[in-house]
């Protein structure tokens, strides 16, 4: 088929988001029902995500809104990523890294902390007055610009299926992640649709598999709320 032709073209590295948001878009369309697309809500987690999950929208021809996870820092290293949490307190653990890291409890109530802090932030900047889109019995696809542990990925999807109303599918998109990454969000939602999926061996993080991987500010990401329907 012409996306698996796509899908080696792209198995290395994506030029920008753009470019991977819609090499999403098309392999979605191959994957989802006509009904799912119709009933679904695309949910961006910020920052790169949302820069996806808006043009997958436009190009399915879906309602658009984010959903925003934290994930939980290592105090050894900020960018080692030990969990995820959401406003609520829903939270994911890689009890591994916590394991391996010799994280204390303190520790980790001041991290969660400080995380959900931030959700509030964002949240607050990034709607400014916006309501929620209903996601009763919707179609759900969970969309970020790649996955390396998929911390923040896991605690969105099971905030969503603790809520009152479960979705009616649950989905992930993303261009990137490594194998065993994929197999544990599996774990998690109905279905991963993943680009490209490389062994845990070479795979040192989203970034290399990207031509143009520039940090998304967040006046971007209001931006992209201010100008979606």
């Amino acid at each position: 088929m012409l996306f698996d032709i796509i899908r080696l073209k792209f198995r290395l590295r994506f030029r920008t988001r753009e470019t991977a948001a819609h090499i999403l878009a098309e392999s979605l369309k191959e994957s989802l029902t006509e009904e799912r697309r119709k009933n679904a809500v695309v949910l961006g987690i910020p920052r790169g995500g949302v820069v996806l999950a808006s043009i997958i929208a436009t190009k399915l021809g879906c309602k658009f809104d984010i959903i925003v996870p934290m994930r939980l820092s290592s105090p050894l290293d900020i960018e080692t990523t030990i969990g995820a949490i959401m406003e609520d307190g829903t939270t994911y653990l890689n009890e591994e890294a916590i394991n391996r890291f010799l994280v204390s409890k303190p520790y980790l109530e001041k991290e969660k902390n400080r995380q959900i802090w931030e959700i509030r932030r964002r949240i607050s900047l990034y709607r400014d007055g916006r309501g929620t889109v209903q996601v009763k019995s919707r179609t759900l696809i969970l969309v970020d610009d790649g996955a390396a542990s998929g911390s923040t990925l896991i605690a969105a999807a099971r905030w969503l299926k603790r809520q009152t109303d479960l979705p009616q599918y649950l989905l992930i998109a993303i261009p990137v992640a490594p194998r065993s990454t994929v197999n544990l969000l599996r774990k998690e939602v109905n279905h991963v649709e993943a680009i490209t999926i490389p062994a845990d061996s070479i795979f040192r993080s989203v970034e290399q598999y990207y031509h143009n991987f520039a940090p998304v500010s967040d006046e971007r990401v209001v931006n992209i709320m201010t100008n979606t329907d």
